[in-house]
């Protein structure tokens, strides 16, 4: 016997899908301002193994020369992310929904058996809430980079008037850095997310629409008066 069963919010069904673009074009615009001094890689001494970004890549998309247009979008779009991402917090902590976000003692040993279950490598499937071990510190990690990339963006973005932010960073080049790899794994979630969205299939991109999942339940539903 299969039911509706509410999962999400309206509130954060909207933050989400709000949030989706937003860090698109946040990442997307800061491409356009790293292309102008690519500085980072991976690598030892004068050994590079890899470099953000191999030239090609930025071919591809047509990067070179659009500095100032990813400099306008980024400043604009940072106060709107930074201002949907407060939004959650608050939203979170005012509903008590925090509570099913923030992980707990059995987090970390959850989503080791998710992980291990999503590389085919464990039969059985960890039981499941509203969000598994793996989602809340995904989830929570989330947050917490949020509120680093807007920190380190801050202090990038006036490093004069916010030298003492800086300063606590670690001065303007770590800063910068720090933005730069919080920004790198904003893209590795942003990926893995969409592809676990695919992998979950319909029913669970649905609840994030609609707000309610279909469960399958094993037990038969009791009649009332009126059904008899």
């Amino acid at each position: 016997m299969t039911h509706l069963e509410e999962k999400h919010s309206l509130a954060v069904r909207w933050l989400h899908w709000i949030n989706f673009p937003l860090l698109f074009l946040m990442i997307w615009s800061g491409i356009l301002i790293y292309w102008a001094n690519d500085v980072y890689r991976i690598g030892w001494n004068e050994t590079t193994l890899f470099s953000f970004f191999p030239e090609s890549v930025y071919s591809i998309f047509h990067v070179p020369q659009r500095l100032a247009e990813g400099m306008s979008i980024h400043f604009v779009v940072m106060w709107l992310f930074a201002l949907n991402g407060f939004a959650y917090v608050l939203y979170l902590l005012k509903s008590g929904d925090w509570k099913h976000i923030v992980p707990d003692r059995r987090s970390l040993g959850q989503a080791l058996a998710v992980t291990l279950h999503d590389l085919h490598l464990r039969k059985e499937l960890p039981s499941q809430g509203r969000y598994n071990g793996a989602q809340k510190i995904a989830y929570t990690g989330v947050v917490v980079m949020g509120f680093g990339s807007t920190i380190t963006g801050l202090a990038i973005y006036r490093p004069v008037q916010l030298s003492w932010l800086a300063g606590l960073l670690g001065g303007y080049q770590m800063a910068r850095a720090e933005h730069f790899w919080l920004m790198i794994a904003f893209l590795g979630f942003f990926l893995v997310h969409v592809l676990q969205v695919i992998r979950a299939g319909w029913n669970n991109f649905r609840s994030m629409v609609a707000g309610c999942e279909l469960v399958v339940s094993t037990q038969p539903r009791e009649l009332n008066h009126e059904d008899t």
